[in-house]
């Protein structure tokens, strides 16, 4: 499977987000040896990291090279979820007791930047090899010329496929487009299985399928930006999710995270989830039997001769302003950022690494190379620094939902739309 990896590192313009871990260890990086003991008393530091980014045996690693090389310093690497991050990362920023590193979504940099209580890591450029950087992922993370969030890594979603069930219900060959895509998942929702699990509230994957009728989120024009989900093209986009929606038992109500997807696909019942390549990890965690079971292909688009859009996301590492050590959590973003836990981490959790240099670390991977594929249709969410608003008031979701449950799609649009309008128009 002969996707280039460098052909990823083209197509990213990243903007996605995660968080932690729960554990507290030291973490120290084989990346910077040279920095162990620095004679002045044991230094704790506090880590933020999105649930799943990580698996326990990839932190295990790095925690034991980091203890090896950093033996003053012990990590509390702590797991923060998905739902309510926005809000948590920003109180954190005020307070005068923030994280010494979090890792954020790449749509989040800008806001948390405008706050005055990141770290600018400019002159660390350099010595983090920021020539290197894959430019999708770098660039959310430069504000107006300075550096504030560090690349950490790229992933785009594809569909993850359980290959028992595709041969329980016939299917020899995953789907090449959106109508196969439907037929096939229709034939899979039979005999208490489900074909999908799609929650009514995965925005990301509503997303790529209104990029694909030539829709958009938002549209800047004149100075000003305006809400586009009332186009015909944007709800053409919604028509398809609530078909393909429909062809599982997924809740309208809630997202991807609650309950985690993860889980439920580990039951064994369900044929398809969409997701991050990563997220095989956790459900191979879950439930060992599905241990070299699982597929992945690229969401479908509308012609065999082109994959589905997809949204191309990243995670940027930034240190609060109010550490109270910034020098030892230089060095935990310098360990995460480098070149030895960037190849672990991308092998593990088939991650793209955050540097050009790298684009051959995943060659001949299955679920890179269907991630590959969809990265060539990438797309991002509209460059607004208000945009991380936008996915905290969960204006989307709700919108979603509400059609889901039976609201008609045109009038909600509207609804929507007036929403994004104005939030994206709001100045400070």
């Amino acid at each position: 499977m002969g996707y280039s990896l460098r052909a990823v590192a083209a197509a990213l313009t990243l903007t996605a987000g995660l968080t932690a871990c729960g554990s507290a260890e030291p973490v120290p990086s084989a990346d910077s040896p040279g920095s162990a003991g620095t004679g002045k008393g044991t230094v704790n530091l506090t880590v933020w990291v999105m649930r799943d980014s990580l698996s326990d045996a990839l932190i295990d690693r790095f925690r034991t090279d980091y203890r090896a090389a950093h033996p003053d310093v012990v990590l509390d690497i702590q797991i923060q979820e998905w739902d309510g991050i926005g809000q948590k990362v920003t109180s954190a920023l005020a307070s005068n007791d923030a994280p010494d590193v979090i890792e954020v979504g790449n749509t989040q940099v800008a806001e948390y930047a405008a706050s005055g209580g990141v770290k600018d890591l400019t002159d660390k450029v350099a010595d983090l090899g920021g020539t290197d950087w894959l430019p999708g992922l770098a660039g959310p993370g430069r504000i107006d010329g300075r550096q504030y969030g560090i690349p950490w890594y790229a992933a785009n979603r594809v569909v993850v496929y359980n290959k028992i069930l595709f041969a329980k219900a016939g299917v020899t060959a995953p789907p090449k487009t959106r109508d196969e895509w439907l037929e096939i998942t229709a034939k899979l929702d039979k005999g208490g299985d489900q074909g999908i699990y799609l929650p009514g509230q995965n925005w990301y994957t509503l997303a790529g399928f209104i990029w694909d009728e030539g829709g958009d989120l938002a549209v800047h024009q004149d100075g000003s930006w305006k809400g586009t989900f009332g186009t015909p093209q944007a709800l053409a986009g919604m028509e398809f999710y609530k078909k393909l929606q429909a062809l599982g038992d997924g809740p309208k109500d809630s997202d991807e995270a609650r309950p985690p997807q993860v889980d439920v696909f580990a039951k064994g019942d369900v044929a398809q989830i969409v997701s991050a390549p990563g997220g095989a990890v956790a459900i191979e965690k879950a439930n060992p039997e599905l241990k070299g079971e699982l597929g992945f292909f690229p969401i479908p688009g509308k012609t065999a001769d082109r994959p589905g859009a997809v949204f191309t996301g990243g995670s940027n590492l930034i240190i609060p302003e109010a550490s109270k050590h910034h020098e030892a959590a230089y060095e935990v973003v310098k360990a995460l950022a480098g070149e030895k836990f960037q190849t672990d981490m991308a092998g593990e959790m088939s991650y793209v690494p955050n540097r050009v240099s790298l684009a051959g670390v995943l060659e001949g991977n299955e679920a890179t190379a269907a991630m590959a594929a969809g990265a060539a249709n990438g797309h991002a969410t509209p460059n607004s620094p208000n945009w991380a608003a936008v996915e905290a008031k969960n204006v989307i979701k709700e919108y979603m939902t509400r059609v889901l449950t039976g609201g008609d799609a045109a009038a909600e649009a509207a609804v929507v739309d007036r929403s994004i309008t104005g939030i994206l128009n709001t100045t400070s």
